[in-house]
């Protein structure tokens, strides 16, 4: 048997919004924006250049239950990993395109890591794992 993630859903306040931060500010790619007019909503589908894994479906927040959750997903925890392999060059581009790093930048036993907040407060790792972690045999392996 083989399964996979797909798609994680994000909610957010505005489609448009999103969209400009997340392809502007972190270089992502619109993979599909495609107007689903039986729900009177868009299915809109992002991802990071080059990845060949799970990817983000903007939802927008259609009721006042789900718009308390824009920027709080996770109850303030680090909410997406953003896996990069190289730290230093999509640091400083992300920061030059204004993007606000809350913790700075670490070396710790897995690799180099810093948390940055996207448009609405969520909290994102962006991280460069060692040659020998796990998770970068996975990425490498995944995305060659």
């Amino acid at each position: 048997m083989k399964q996979s993630i797909v798609h994680i859903a994000l909610v957010v306040n505005d489609y448009d919004e999103a969209i400009k931060f997340y392809t502007e500010k972190l270089n992502f790619l619109l993979l599909e924006d495609s107007y689903q007019p039986e729900q009177d909503k868009r299915w809109v589908v992002i991802s990071p250049p080059n990845s060949s894994g799970t990817t983000i479906l903007l939802a927008k927040a259609s009721k006042s239950i789900q718009k308390k959750f824009i920027g709080d997903q996770t109850g303030g925890r680090v909410f997406l990993f953003l896996g990069t392999d190289n730290f230093e060059r999509d640091y400083n581009q992300m920061l030059k395109k204004g993007i606000s790093f809350v913790r700075p930048p670490q070396k710790a036993e897995y690799g180099e890591v810093a948390v940055f907040e996207d448009l609405y407060g969520n909290l994102w790792d962006l991280i460069q794992f060692n040659e020998d972690h796990l998770m970068n045999k996975r990425f490498f392996s995944e995305n060659n």
